[in-house]
Formats: C-alpha cells, sequence, structure tokens
C-alpha cells in the first residue's frame, strides 16, 4: 500500500521511443534506457536481456 507521495512519473514518449507494428506497440531501446531497467516481459528491444541473462546463468535460476 502506498501513501499517496510516489513521485515517479509516467515517462513522456517521443517518436524514437516506439513504433506500430501489427496493431502493437513496440518500444525502441531508447525507450528501455529512459526506463532504467528490465521490465522482465521479454521485449524486443531490451537492452538489458543480455545482462538479465547473463545474471541468470551466474544464479542458476531462467531469465525472464
Amino acid at each position: 500500500m502506498t501513501d499517496g507521495n510516489d513521485n515517479t512519473a509516467p515517462l513522456a514518449l517521443t517518436e524514437e521511443d516506439f513504433y506500430f507494428e501489427n496493431g502493437l506497440t513496440v518500444f525502441t531501446a531508447a525507450y528501455h534506457l529512459k526506463r532504467g531497467s528490465c521490465c522482465g516481459s521479454g521485449c524486443r528491444h531490451c537492452p538489458y536481456r543480455d545482462t538479465e541473462t547473463a545474471e541468470a546463468e551466474d544464479t542458476g535460476s531462467e531469465a525472464p
């Protein structure tokens, strides 16, 4: 439960942040870098995917 003092605002999207493909929104690596971390959804352009995979292999767990 939060106390209503959440200081995180949604990111303002620009043309470099996403594109549409077959009716779906696809976020670019530029967007993910602005976001600052992996969301674990297996995004196509995730710049953190290789890091997440390497960490999972080191711990013996599966990557998201």
